[in-house]
Parts: C-alpha cells; structure tokens; sequence
C-alpha cells in the first residue's frame, strides 16, 4: 500500500509538471497579449484540478493494470503457439478500441455534415449516420489490420523502416486517385486512432510479443506498431472514398 502511494505521488508530480508549460503559455498569453481578466477563476482552478487528478490517475492505471495485461496476454498467446490466436487478438484489440474512440466519432459526425453540404451525400440524418458509421467501421478495420500486420513483422524480423516508407509510397500514389474532398479526413484518420487506451495496450502488445520470442529484441522489435496504426487508415479511407465514388 505504502508503495503504491508512493508511486501515485510521483504520477501527481509528474502530471504537474507535464501540465506546468501549458498553463504558463496560457497565462502569459491572458496577461500580455489579451490583457483581459479572466471569467470564472474559481472553475477553471477547481477544472485543472480535476485534469492533473485525471492524468495522475490514468498514468498509475496505465501502469499496474493495461501494461502487464498486454504483455501478459502477448507471452500467453506467445507460448501457446497458435499464430491464429496471435493475429485474432491483434486485430480484435485494434478493432475493439478503435472503433469506441471519441476523437474517431467526433471526426466522422463532422465529416458527415460538410459531406452534406458539399453534395457528397444526400442532406438526410439517415444517409449522415450511415457515412459516419462507414468511416468509423473503415478506420477501425484498418487498425486491426494494422496490428496484425505489426505482429506478423515481429514474427518474421522483417524491416521496420522498409515497410513504412513503402506504405507512405503507396498512401501517396492512392492520394493522387482518391476524392479531393476525402484525403483530409483520410489523414486525420490517421491520427485520432492513437488513442489514450490504445497506445498503451498495442505498445505492451508488441513489447511482450518480442520479449517472448527468442532472438527479438523488445527494444528494437518491440516498437512500431503504433506506426502502422497511424498509416493504414490513411490508406483505408482513401481507398473507402474510392470506392464510393464509384458507386
């Protein structure tokens, strides 16, 4: 008990102190810049309270509970030996959380309506949560690819570097077909797939696996997971905004 309120003082510190150079910008561009008094003091102390309570938390979660499930569950699946077990994890974990994932919501309803007002699609709440659900349902498939995509290269040693320079090729090339009005939401994909609960479990995911595996090497094989789950969305969506071009 003593330990872990040791450890959870340290989360505290360290969430201050991450959060000390946003507040700093913050002031001094209400001070120097706007020079303006600032409205509800008292709700935003008691608010950034609330978010340094938050982080701490989360961070002391991150570390006794999701960690050690993933790298649990990697050395697990790891010695059972069944790479199909391996790849339906992978790709129920990056499906699973991705598709839940606020920012991926937030992006898709907004895309939906200025896909209404550009005539993409038919100014109807039904044709609007359809587009919305589709990109949703495209950007959370691409990221259980993804993961599976990672473990495989794990398994096989293949290049990192390699398989990322040629998947940007192949993003650019697609981006020269793809729908104008599709390429910015495709690349936004792109970056609200890197979640708060995702990164944290896909990166114990990839550590465990390459801790299991004789002659890997977590440090070097471990990492880069999170690269694919940032590209392939990319991908998928150009390829969705494709396709429903055509149809």
């Amino acid at each position: 008990m003593k330990d872990s309120l040791i450890a959870l003082s340290k989360d505290a510190l360290s969430s201050v102190r991450d959060l000390a150079p946003i507040v700093l910008v913050i002031v001094v561009f209400q001070v120097f810049v706007i020079r303006q008094p600032v409205e509800g003091i008292a709700s935003i102390l008691f608010g950034g309270l609330l978010v340094v309570a938050g982080l701490t938390f989360f961070i002391f979660g991150l570390r006794i509970a999701l960690f050690p499930i993933g790298e649990q569950l990697a050395h697990s699946l790891a010695r059972k030996g069944s790479a199909f077990w391996l790849f339906t994890f992978a790709f129920v974990l990056g499906f699973g959380t991705t598709i839940a994932e606020p920012a991926l919501l937030a992006v898709a309803e907004e895309a939906a309506e200025v896909a209404v007002g550009a005539g993409a699609i038919a100014a109807s709440e039904e044709a609007m949560q359809n587009y919305a659900l589709g990109l949703r349902l495209v950007v959370a498939l691409s990221v259980g690819v993804a993961l599976m995509l990672g473990v495989f290269r794990i398994l096989t040693n293949w290049s990192l570097p390699l398989m990322i320079i040629a998947g940007y090729i192949i993003v650019v090339i697609i981006t020269g077909i793809a729908p104008p009005e599709i390429v910015g939401i495709a690349y936004d994909s792109g970056g609200v797939t890197t979640s708060t609960v995702t990164v944290p479990l896909v990166t114990a995911l990839g550590v465990g696996l390459a801790s299991s595996l004789q002659g890997r090497n977590p440090m070097l094989d471990g990492f880069g997971l999170i690269a694919f789950a940032s590209l392939t969305p990319i991908l998928f969506v150009l390829v969705y905004g494709i396709i429903t071009q055509w149809v």
